[in-house]
């Protein structure tokens, strides 16, 4: 009895050291403010299973994808990279302007139109792809309240609509939050002119980024 309740012992531990040096997946995170928003909720919710990176800064729309991807990657071995662009390529931009970020979408300038933001889009993927051996998860866009100063919101699912051919083509699988965010948004955004969320609004938009990325993790383990 008392070797057996030692041959016990000496199996959980080898269990326990075994999962505590289990290897974590290195996840690069790539996207605008709202995906800055919930990257900390998703650090925190896969600590245990994932090492969680945020691209530095914002990066903002497709044209400054192209001239960023490549460093952003780096020489680094990433298991998993997510990525997302729209809500500042269909955003109209005024010099004139006085609203922050000088959006104006009665005056202003499309940053890029529905034809540059396909071809652009496909042409980062194809940069990843020759950078990086890791899974690729496209976001979609998020919800775009009706009284945004520099976007229409029917420009939100026009955009996702581009982005999902895209990634089709690519063989690249898509996380679409759109839906989830017109809800997220009612309850915890920043109001009917502003695109963003309060930190509930985020933690919330992170359980369904984790909740994706956890599916993949498993998935590719298997």
């Amino acid at each position: 009895m008392k070797q057996f309740k030692q041959i016990l012992i000496l199996l959980i531990l080898v269990i326990s050291t075994t999962s505590f040096n289990q290897k974590k997946a290195k996840i690069l995170i790539i996207g605008d403010s709202i995906s800055i928003g919930y990257t900390p909720f998703v650090q925190e919710e896969l600590k245990n299973r994932a090492e969680v990176f945020h691209n530095p800064g914002n990066a903002q729309h497709t044209g400054k994808g192209l001239d960023s991807i490549a460093s952003w990657i780096g020489d680094i071995e990433w298991d998993l990279i997510q990525f997302n662009w729209g809500l500042w390529d269909l955003c109209y931009r005024h010099p004139d302007s006085n609203v922050q970020g000088k959006r104006d979408k009665l005056n202003g300038t499309i940053t890029f139109t529905p034809e540059e933001y396909e071809k652009q889009l496909d042409a980062i993927v194809k940069i990843i792809r020759e950078k990086s051996d890791a899974e690729l998860i496209f976001v979609t866009t998020t919800y775009v309240p009706t009284a945004e100063a520099g976007r229409f919101s029917k420009d939100a699912k026009k955009y996702n609509k581009i982005a999902k051919r895209v990634m089709k083509a690519n063989g690249v699988k898509v996380n679409d939050i759109y839906k989830a965010s017109i809800n997220i948004h009612a309850k915890y955004g920043k109001g009917n002119d502003n695109v963003h969320y309060n930190p509930e609004g985020y933690e919330d938009l992170g359980r369904h980024i984790s909740d994706f990325i956890e599916q993949e993790i498993r998935f590719s383990s298997n």
